[in-house]
């Protein structure tokens, strides 16, 4: 029960980011993971009609970091590195990132996500390494 609450105190937290206005994702959490789905819109588009990839790197750390932070109950998380592989363009539909947490050491936490279109077929792929900040986990940031 206390971790549930933690979720979706998470959730909330992610969704109240300013620069989720402009996204308009949707979140779930769980243990060591997270999902989370974008409507593709023309205002993410590149010149060449398909979504840029700051959307694809937003999407992939996000969900990263959201599944490691969901073993975090007391302070935000850092993006120490992210590495990114963009496989295919996307140009329609909706996206979606599971991110996963595969290292959970002393200071360091490493997880990857995988983004995906409406018929499964994959975008591209990342892994990153976390950290513990100094920054409380408390209403004041969302955390509510």
């Amino acid at each position: 029960m206390v971790q549930e609450i933690h979720f979706r105190k998470l959730e909330r937290l992610y969704l109240s980011a300013p620069i989720n206005r402009f996204f308009q994702p949707s979140i779930q959490i769980d243990e060591g993971s997270s999902i989370i789905t974008a409507a593709i819109r023309p205002d993410l588009f590149h010149a060449a009609h398909a979504v840029h990839g700051s959307v694809y790197f937003k999407m992939l750390d996000d969900a990263a970091f959201f599944a490691v932070n969901s073993l975090i109950n007391d302070v935000f998380l850092m993006t120490v590195s992210f590495n990114i592989y963009l496989t295919r363009p996307a140009k329609g539909g909706d996206l979606t990132s599971v991110g996963k947490v595969i290292h959970r050491g002393q200071r360091l936490f490493i997880a990857e996500a995988e983004l995906s279109d409406d018929s499964g077929q994959q975008l591209a792929r990342g892994s990153g390494t976390f950290m513990r900040s100094s920054i409380p986990l408390t209403p004041e940031v969302g955390y509510k």
